[in-house]
């Protein structure tokens, strides 16, 4: 019921916060007659801050078309390699002209980043990618919205996500030989099951797993987050979170934990802040500080737009993360693809290197929580560990801004360079003549000197043959 009247109330505010948005730029119009006003500015301002407050924030796009290494211009494609119900594995492949550039590309290492699915899109870790791109082929998981997922398409668990991950892996292993993994806050912990699983069976562990601000053990120096989740009873998240999606969306029926109660969670953990960041985008629009103004709105446009979450997914991870701590109990069962019932054993994992990052200054994953993870990963020798903190970082700091470009992603590209190992190179590309100038990152295979004077070989003696 509690989904239902809030999509009634954004519906009817919906036409306010556009009549809000017109009257803002009505009044921002000097050649108008209402801009003449000597409130005008003043007006306008508080008219696009309504506009602001009752607006429906869609998902926003990645956005990245070029990025710049050593003064070339290097163009992005992003595209969909795997589409998942629930996940799409996003690429952003890249392109240049610049002969040097492209042979300094095609040999860096391949990172799949693992986002979030914690009420956030993806696109959240924009800068994260965007950093990462100068360096390294990357991969994203782009996590989809529940409530336009289909009823159809099934439920989504825990364990699913597991499996996607390893799907995902398997996948970038196939083309490249191996990879990197880096993940970033939530799934810590599923990437690390994934990976524990893999080892477990004695499949190829990628080379190396950052870990971001994650709550490998929440036990430790728990936050606000956490002590929601440990204090509450499962059968109470079940009950008092949990709702059906309106039957207005594609998902309609779904039971899910809806975007807008965690949109809700996060502002209510600071409130004083996000009041005097709104209030200060509203002085900002009458001193006419557009760069300012510019910086608040792309951020607020990311962090109020939301997604749901399937119910059986965001229940399980309360209870395996936060209540059971089953992955440092070592009592976590997950069930594989084909239904085998599989235990995850960080200590299998031997070969895969392993960074773990906190933020002095996390608010969401505590001091500690993401460090525990070479505790249980027993396995993994010494010299292929390490832990970094970023020194006045909070959560978002780690991977997101100023500090994770000057502090932590330096650590990180150090990192996987250092563990870094030739892989075998993707399917060859067919080059002609006619080919474009422009090329990708992906690897050229040149046909051997035998193989092609063999060709030449054959295909002169089939014209003879043709000729007789």
């Amino acid at each position: 019921m509690l989904y239902q009247l809030y999509e009634t109330q954004r519906s009817l505010m919906e036409p306010f916060s556009d009549l809000a948005l017109a009257a803002a730029k009505l009044y921002s119009n000097p050649l108008s007659l209402a801009g003449q006003s000597p409130f005008a500015q003043r007006l306008s301002a508080s008219y696009d801050l309504m506009h602001r407050l009752g607006k429906d924030y869609e998902k926003p796009e990645f956005g990245l078309r070029t990025i710049d290494v050593d003064g070339v211009d290097i163009a992005i494609h992003e595209r969909v390699e795997i589409a998942k119900p629930f996940c799409e594995l996003r690429r952003f492949k890249r392109f240049t002209d610049d002969t040097a550039t492209l042979e300094k590309i095609k040999g860096q290492p391949v990172v799949l980043i693992v986002a979030p699915l914690s009420g956030h899109y993806a696109t959240l870790l924009r800068d994260t990618v965007k950093t990462m791109l100068k360096d390294h082929k990357v991969y994203i998981t782009d996590w989809k919205n529940a409530r336009l997922v289909p009823l159809s398409d099934g439920e989504f668990h825990l364990d699913d996500y597991v499996n996607y991950v390893q799907e995902f892996i398997r996948h970038v292993q196939g083309k490249y030989g191996n990879c990197h993994v880096m993940s970033v806050c939530q799934p810590t912990v599923p990437v690390l099951a994934a990976v524990s699983l893999m080892a477990s069976r004695g499949e190829t562990t990628p080379l190396t797993m950052t870990m971001m601000g994650g709550p490998i053990d929440a036990r430790k120096s728990p936050t606000a987050v956490n002590n929601l989740a440990m204090n509450k009873s499962h059968s109470w998240f079940e009950n008092n979170v949990i709702y059906r999606v309106p039957s207005s969306f594609p998902g309609a029926g779904r039971r899910v934990y809806p975007g807008f109660l965690q949109h809700t969670g996060f502002v209510a953990m600071n409130p004083d802040h996000h009041a005097k960041s709104h209030y200060d985008y509203f002085k900002d629009l009458i001193k006419g500080d557009d760069a300012s103004a510019e910086a608040h709105r792309k951020f607020y446009d990311e962090y109020n737009a939301v997604l749901d979450m399937d119910a059986d997914y965001y229940l399980e991870t309360i209870r395996v993360v936060f209540q059971d701590f089953a992955l440092v109990s070592g009592t976590w069962d997950v069930r594989s693809e084909k239904g085998k019932i599989e235990r995850v054993k960080p200590s299998d994992i031997t070969t895969t290197a392993l960074l773990s990052v906190e933020g002095e200054l996390d608010d969401i994953s505590g001091s500690g929580q993401t460090r525990a993870v070479h505790d249980i990963c027993s396995g993994v020798p010494k010299s292929l560990q390490k832990h970094y903190e970023a020194m006045g970082a909070g959560h978002y700091g780690i991977f997101s801004g100023r500090r994770w470009r000057d502090m932590v992603y330096p650590q990180v590209k150090a990192f996987i360079k250092s563990h870094d190992k030739p892989t075998s190179a993707p399917k060859a590309v067919k080059v002609t003549a006619a080919a474009p100038a422009a090329a990708s990152e992906a690897k050229v295979t040149p046909a051997p000197a035998k193989t092609a004077r063999a060709a030449t070989k054959k295909v002169a003696s089939k014209r003879v043959s043709t000729a007789k």
